[in-house]
């Protein structure tokens, strides 16, 4: 739990969403996906593999539909280079099994290029799949620092990195809360684990302490041994790197324990669910994540846009995966070309590209050079934007106003 130059004939953005519920899971077929349709005339396929089932379904399906937003809207303008884009889907159940799968069903399917990877322990084993056909592979949330590094130049990121998360995080316990001595729970899986140890490295460095750094089993219903495990320890605070399923319930049993040390999360703990389960528990609750969509000025339209179309406020990674649809199309475009070489060769040019989050560059391995992560609270039931750090990176600034 990333991410100009223009031709000499500029043409709008167009796009029709995709119909029906997902790809079937059937068994695998010998890929016939190229990552080029250059020859061709319909519409431009980009997939979006997403946790569409399972415990992290909300987040998926918000994904699924911030894309569908990004692409209804380059349609309405024009498509690109006057083919509508399409919207395929897969259900990647944040898992590595089906992560593969999902894979390849979107290859198969005909997509030139891929928005999405929210869980990496999905992406992890997707990665070399897609760029055996060197298919352009731009995440939207999956954080794990070696899917840049070990993806050969092939996967991109609108998001940031668990590196980057760890030091706003660690910054913030050490400066904000004043905390020495700091507890780290993940889950075990790719992207808490890398998160936690990004955050213990970060902390060290800051001055601080772990005491403490394990892992909870994910899909129980108590974790009181554990929260009484971590409190024998004494810790100021103690940050949870999972996931919002997990978070909720750390919350409750938390208070109903009495613990006294602070409880903070990632990313991936800030789906709205996470206040369902936890209550009142919930309250001054405090993460590391990306800006809130109906903070940033630039995305009032994609805000509305998805509102009107989903009768629902979009969840923390909308933002990415619709700046993730949209380079993709800018890269196309560029290029001239949906041959996956080309559009890569484009992304890797690209400067600047005026993103909802703020301008986008990737660097030389792909990721974004100016990642932005901001701490939020829970105030009046809702997540709200908190503190973030100023462009010195030392000086904590309200994240609302400034």
């Amino acid at each position: 739990m990333t991410r100009s130059t223009s031709r000499n004939r500029r043409r709008g953005f167009r796009l029709r969403t995709a119909t029906g519920a997902g790809l079937l899971l059937v068994p695998l077929a010998v890929s016939c996906g190229s990552g080029d349709d250059s020859g061709g005339s319909g519409a431009i396929k980009i997939g979006v593999p997403a946790p569409l089932s399972g415990d992290s379904a909300s987040a998926g399906q918000d994904i699924l539909a911030a894309a569908r937003v990004a692409a209804d809207e380059i349609n309405k303008a024009g498509g690109v280079d006057g083919r509508d884009v399409q919207i395929v889907e897969a259900d990647d159940q944040c898992s590595a099994q089906q992560g593969a799968q999902a894979a390849q069903k979107l290859l198969n399917s005909g997509v030139v290029a891929v928005a999405g990877g929210y869980c990496s322990s999905a992406a992890v084993p997707a990665i070399p799949i897609f760029g055996r056909r060197s298919v352009p592979f731009v995440l939207d949330a999956s954080t794990n620092p070696g899917l840049t590094d070990t993806g050969k130049g092939k996967v991109f990121r609108t998001c940031g990195r668990d590196d980057n998360q760890g030091l706003v995080a660690a910054k913030f316990m050490t400066g904000q809360l004043g905390a020495k001595r700091i507890a780290l729970l993940h889950d075990n899986t790719t992207y808490a684990k890398g998160l936690a140890d990004a955050t213990a490295n970060s902390a060290k460095q800051a001055g601080g302490q772990v005491v403490y750094q394990d892992a909870l089993q994910p899909g129980q219903s108590d974790y009181s041994p554990v929260l009484t495990k971590v409190a024998s320890t004494k810790p100021d605070v103690l940050y949870f790197t999972g996931y919002f399923a997990e978070a909720g319930l750390l919350m409750k049993q938390r208070k109903q324990l009495g613990l006294k040390f602070a409880l903070m999360g990632g990313d991936a703990t800030t789906d709205s669910t996470v206040l369902k389960t936890a209550g009142t528990a919930a309250d001054g609750y405090i993460a590391t994540t990306a800006p809130l969509a109906k903070d940033l000025p630039a995305a009032a339209k994609f805000v509305a846009a998805y509102k009107a179309a989903h009768n629902a406020d979009p969840g923390p990674f909308s933002v990415y995966e619709y700046d993730a649809v949209k380079v993709i199309a800018k890269a196309i475009e560029d290029a001239g070309s949906t041959k996956g070489k080309d559009v890569i060769d484009a992304l890797r040019k690209m400067k600047d590209f005026p993103g909802i989050t703020g301008p986008i560059t990737f660097d030389d391995k792909g990721d974004r050079t100016d990642p932005l992560y901001i701490t939020v609270q829970v105030q009046g039931g809702a997540f709200t934007a908190y503190k973030k750090l100023d462009k010195s990176g030392g000086t904590w600034v309200d994240a609302k106003t400034s």
